[in-house]
This record gives structure tokens, C-alpha cells and sequence, in this order.
């Protein structure tokens, strides 16, 4: 019988796979399962004999747990309480299958989903094995909190990461937090289009600020530079894709492989956005990554891609144009300055084809946010103040603390900083970006007390209002083809889910848990801020009248309903949204925003 060669590598076995970690990733996956889906209305817990417990029976188990109502019909499942009659029922895994029925999934969907759940809770146990305090945690910059997150809070296979094996989660994955250097490759403008705003409509001013030796680069080119395109790759993306899938091209000499430019690049939580850690000042750089992970696969649509630097250049104007937004807010806009896209010609005359293979290379080059930030501020994406550390305390609670405020006076200075941009582009301009966790990103000052926002991802998340505003009938025919139009309560609703929903429900109880403040006064801040802003700009009354943020009810997106009962894992045309099912109470409604006196003085933006 042939026996292994010693020169064969052993087989990888993360080092954190422990059982200890395992049951307690295993332990908040499913306290997460529990509350999610009773959100969204997949499953039905009823009341327990004393307040606060509930009951989930299910044909082959029953639940029973503790859980904190809270915001927008929310749950809060505390992971300790959750017990199960039968033995193996505290196994998220295992949870599935008991509830199958009662979620009315189908078994392939159902199989596929647990495939993304292990791959999910292999990634929290190697979160676990390596976190740090919330002390610690306070002390990292942004790029380096990227690898610190515990994922999306909502999804619940948050990273499921379909197409990537163990050794490329080691080594593409934010948690790994290992900057490894990314190849180029050079595309032949028969096949390839570049785009850039101004200043930058030339490739070659784009290569000579990213570049250190382009020249270097483009030897293998020859006499025929001229005629192609650069971009990076991502490694993993060239051997599963586009070697197989652009192999015609690679053969005729259309597509030709370069070295790497040899700076660092460090996975941001996108996965498929990198960080240049050797050159901050360099852009970051969006690369397609045809994995399957939340909702979507991780391409780079070409339509989009083309425009991203036409619609950078359209809301930089906007903003440059208006004092207050410019001035006053101080608002941050991490602008799409260049792209390549790279259309594949075969899937490009097929428009029923699934979209994965409509968005299979380019690259999009992102402004960093090192260069707009004043000495002493320091950035947090708003993601990382869901964060707890190793020893229980909430990064929130940590920064409240450091910055010599009481939580009430913090949290208004956040919202603060954060509502005044995105209500004016809404009511001003009838324009919404998706600020959820990762796109919305908090200054703040040398006293960790938030002062203003940064924004990114434009030409993915920003939607128009289909409304004939005068503020948008200029808007330029290359963004107004990409960028989707939607009605007064959509635009809201990118708001209240995004952020309210999608953020600060899980925000209050943390802080409530942790510093005292009670979830009542966090949202009355909220709106306070709100009928702040509105008080600031009474011209503007008829569009807080069309653009409705205090509706009693909103609809419930549900971010977890759509993979298990409408699309699951099935190929399609066009990228699958969020799923509507019924209303939620808007938490800005039943709240008393008579607050104490003196804290609507404290709450004002910062000069």
C-alpha cells in the first residue's frame, strides 16, 4: 500500500477548533437563531409562567428561554437561558432539522443553510480564541477593528462564505487579520473599460498614485502596453473563476498575468474590500469575489462598476455645494474614484444568465479614510459599538467611559454626528444612502466622543427618491441609469432598517445593559435629533411630510426570510432584496422626548 511522502504537507486543522469554543459559539448562534426568526415572524415563541420566559415547541423539541422585548418588536435571547428538551437541542446545527417543519424550509435549503452555519460558527470560534477586552479593543484604529467583529447581527449565517475552503478562510478573511499582497493583472481594452473622475480620467494619474513602479509592472507588456488595463486580483477569485471562465482570452494573449505590487492588503468584514496597509494614503480596492455570503454573491456588477466614479463625482458635488453639509456636518465621503471593469463576452449577450456571471472581474478604487482625519480623531465603523470584549464590557461602554460624558450626553453627541448628513441628503436632496454598519463609519475626537460621519459604498447603496424633485433633475445620465429610484417610504425605510433596525436595536439594550440608560430615552434622543434637524430647516416641511420618518408602522424587512423560504440558494437573473412581511411598530413614535434639562444643549453637533 503507497505510503504518504513525508514532503506531503499535514492536513490544516484550525488551532481553535476546540469543544470550548465550539459550544460557546454554538450557544450564541442559537440564542441569535431563536431571536431572529421570532423577528421576522418564522417562528412563534409564547409566553412562559413568568415575564420575560417563553416557550418554543417544535414536533421533535421544545425551548425554553428568557428574552428582552425591546424596539421595533425585536428580541433580545440571553444564550445562558436557552434550554431544549431534547439532549442535543442546544446544537445550532442540531436546531435546524427540529424546525424545519415549523419554518417551512425545504431540505435542500435547509442543508445548505447548515453548511453556512458551521462555516459561521468555525469563524466566531476563531473570534473567541483570539479576542481581546474592550480596553484593547478601544485601542485599535479602524482598519485594525475590521478583524475584531462578530459579523452581521441581524444575518444569521453571517458568514457562511460559500466557495471558500478552510485554508482560504485562514487567509482571506477578516478574522484572519493577515495582510497578504494581491497579484495584478493586465486586460486588453478590447475587453476592458476604465472609468475615473476628474483628475483622474487617465489610468496612468490613477497608477502613478497607487503604484510605486508601474513601468516595473507593466514589463511583461512589452512594446504593447499602451493597449491594456491594470488591476489587482484577488488569488482566489483567478483559480476558481476567472482562469476557468476567461481561459479563451488568457489563451490569445488578451489577459495577461503580472506580479504583485508588493503592498500588504488586509480583508475588510465586505471580505472582497482590502486595505493597502503598507501605503494608507493608497487606496482601498473592491475586487469581485464570487462567494456566497449573506445574501448575495460577492461580485462587482458591471454597470455599476463603470459608473462608480460618475456618481463619486455627482455627490462630492453635492456636498461641496451645500455649507451646511460641507461646513457644518463635516461629512466624509469615501468616494469610488476609479474603476476597471471587465465584461465577460459570452455572459454579456446572455441576460437571463445568473448575475454571479455578470460581475466576475474589475477592481474599484476607494479614497482611504486615514487622509481626512484631523490630528487627534480616530474612526470606528458604527458595526464595531456592537462589540464586546473578552471580558464582558461593551466597546460602547468603554468609550462612553473614556470620554468623561454621562451615556446619555455620549449617545446624543453620536446621533448627533450621524443624523444631521443623512436626514439633510434625504430631505434636501431625496437621495439615501444605506448607512448600516459597516457603511457608516464615526469620528471621533481626541476623548473618543463621536463628532462626525464618514460614508462609503455609493454606487451599490445610494437610491433616489422617484419623485420629480427640482434637486434631482440634474442629475447626470450615467448615475441616474445605475442609481435605483424608489418611493418616499423606501427612501425612509433605508433608514429605519439600515440603521435603526439594523443597528441601534441592538445598541439600546447593550447600552442599557451596561451603562443605565434606558432604552426609552436612547430612541426619545433619536428623535429628538430628528425634530432637531427639522426645527433647524423649516423651508424643508413639505418633504418631512413626504419623507415620513414618524409613520406609527413600517414595513418588517427581513434579511433572514428571504434565504430560507423565497429564493434559498437558487440561481437568478438580477441580485434578490430583502423580504417584506407585515409591519413593526416604529420605535420613534411612542416616545416621550421632553428630556432632562440641559441635554438638548449637550447634543449639538461639534464645531
Amino acid at each position: 500500500m503507497p505510503q504518504p511522502s513525508a514532503a506531503e504537507p499535514p492536513l490544516y486543522l484550525p488551532p481553535h477548533l476546540t469543544a470550548g469554543h465550539w459550544r460557546r459559539a454554538g450557544r450564541a448562534l442559537l440564542a441569535k437563531m431563536l431571536g431572529e426568526f421570532a423577528y421576522e415572524d418564522l417562528l412563534t415563541p409564547v409566553p412562559g409562567a413568568t415575564a420575560g420566559e417563553y416557550r418554543l415547541k417544535l414536533p421533535e423539541a421544545e425551548y425554553r428561554f428568557t428574552a428582552r422585548r425591546g424596539a421595533y418588536d425585536g428580541w433580545q435571547v440571553d444564550p445562558e437561558s436557552v434550554h431544549c428538551s431534547h439532549p442535543d437541542g442546544l446544537d445550532p446545527l442540531r436546531f435546524l432539522p427540529y424546525a424545519r417543519q415549523t419554518l417551512g424550509m425545504r431540505g435542500e435549503t435547509t442543508a445548505h443553510l447548515i453548511r453556512e452555519l458551521s462555516a459561521t460558527l468555525t469563524a466566531d470560534a476563531r473570534q473567541l480564541a483570539t479576542e481581546l477586552t474592550a480596553a484593547e479593543l478601544a485601542e485599535l484604529d479602524h482598519t485594525a477593528l475590521e478583524g475584531r467583529q462578530g459579523g452581521h447581527p441581524w444575518i444569521v449565517p453571517s458568514k457562511g462564505r460559500i466557495g471558500f475552503s478552510a485554508t482560504d478562510v485562514a487567509r482571506w478573511t477578516p478574522e484572519a487579520r493577515s495582510p497578504r499582497p494581491l497579484p495584478w493583472i493586465a486586460v486588453h481594452r478590447r475587453l476592458a473599460q476604465y472609468r475615473g473622475v476628474p483628475g483622474l480620467e487617465r489610468p496612468e494619474q490613477l497608477y502613478a498614485r497607487e503604484l510605486d513602479d508601474v513601468d516595473a509592472l507593466r514589463a511583461p507588456l512589452g512594446p504593447d502596453a499602451d493597449d491594456y488595463l491594470l488591476l489587482p486580483v484577488h488569488p482566489w477569485q483567478w483559480d476558481e473563476t476567472i482562469l476557468p471562465l476567461f481561459a479563451p482570452w488568457i489563451a490569445s494573449g488578451e489577459i495577461v498575468p503580472l506580479p504583485s505590487d508588493g503592498d500588504p492588503r488586509l480583508p475588510q468584514q465586505s471580505i472582497r474590500s482590502f486595505f493597502n496597509t503598507a501605503h494608507p494614503e493608497r487606496c482601498t480596492v473592491k475586487l469581485p469575489l464570487s462567494i456566497l455570503n449573506t445574501l448575495v454573491w460577492r461580485g462587482l456588477p458591471t454597470e455599476r462598476t463603470l459608473a462608480a466614479p460618475a456618481v463619486t463625482a455627482w455627490l462630492h458635488g453635492l456636498r461641496d455645494a451645500d455649507p451646511y453639509l460641507r461646513e457644518e456636518c463635516r461629512v466624509i465621503l469615501l468616494g469610488e474614484i476609479a474603476s476597471v471593469t471587465v465584461d465577460h463576452p459570452v455572459y454579456r449577450v446572455m441576460p437571463e444568465s445568473p448575475y454571479q456571471y455578470k460581475e466576475l472581474l474589475g477592481a474599484i478604487w476607494r479614497e482611504p479614510l486615514g487622509p481626512f482625519l484631523d490630528r487627534g480623531e480616530r474612526a470606528r465603523t458604527l458595526a464595531a459599538l456592537l462589540q464586546s470584549g473578552s471580558d464582558g464590557r461593551a466597546l460602547t461602554a468603554e468609550l462612553i467611559a473614556r470620554s468623561g460624558l454621562t451615556p446619555a450626553d455620549w449617545t446624543g453627541r453620536l446621533f448627533a454626528a450621524m443624523l444631521p448628513p443623512l436626514l439633510h441628503f434625504l430631505y434636501r436632496y431625496g437621495l439615501v444612502f444605506s448607512p448600516h454598519g459597516e457603511n457608516a463609519i464615526v469620528v471621533f475626537d481626541e476623548r473618543d466622543v463621536p463628532t462626525r460621519l464618514a460614508v462609503k459604498d455609493f454606487v451599490d447603496d445610494v437610491n433616489l427618491s422617484d419623485r420629480d424633485l427640482p434637486e434631482l433633475r440634474g442629475v447626470p445620465a450615467e448615475v441616474a441609469d445605475v442609481l435605483l429610484r424608489d418611493n418616499p417610504q423606501g427612501l425612509c425605510q433605508f433608514i429605519h432598517s439600515g440603521l435603526f433596525i439594523g443597528v441601534f436595536r441592538y445598541l439600546a439594550p447593550l447600552v442599557e445593559a451596561q451603562t443605565g440608560l434606558p432604552e426609552a430615552e436612547f430612541w426619545a434622543l433619536l428623535r429628538a435629533e430628528i425634530l432637531r434637524y427639522q426645527e433647524r430647516f423649516p423651508e424643508l416641511g413639505e418633504r418631512f411630510e413626504l419623507f415620513d420618518l414618524f409613520r406609527p408602522r413600517i414595513t418588517r424587512l427581513c434579511l433572514n426570510r428571504n434565504r430560507l423560504l423565497l429564493d434559498g440558494y437558487q440561481d437568478r437573473p438580477h441580485r434578490p432584496h430583502a423580504a417584506r412581511h407585515g409591519t413593526v411598530p416604529n420605535a420613534l413614535v411612542d416616545v416621550d422626548v421632553r428630556l432632562p434639562a440641559g441635554r438638548d444643549r449637550i447634543v449639538a453637533p461639534a464645531p
